[in-house]
């Protein structure tokens, strides 16, 4: 899934410090809707990506049912958390 289509269909941008708290806000509301009902696994692991970014999403043993998917999510936070680490 391509993040910039993912931004630019919930946010109505691909730059969201360009937008206020309540366009984020709305945002992210239709993310999780969509979160919630998407079944196809690569899409909703995007979504999460986009939620976890924002302080938003649900911890991995939440969101994901399937244990390689939440081991998926799992390393992804880890990866983060290192990079910000080095910075």
């Amino acid at each position: 899934m391509d993040l910039d289509a993912l931004l630019q269909h919930y946010f109505g941008t691909t730059d969201l410090d360009s937008l206020d708290d309540e366009a984020i806000d709305r945002g992210v509301q239709w993310l999780r809707i969509a979160f919630g009902t998407e079944t196809e696994p690569g899409r909703r692991f995007a979504m999460w990506v986009v939620l976890h970014g924002l302080d938003e999403a649900p911890e991995p043993s939440v969101a994901f049912k399937d244990a390689q998917e939440r081991a998926a999510a799992e390393a992804y936070i880890r990866a983060m958390d290192e990079a910000e680490r080095s910075e």
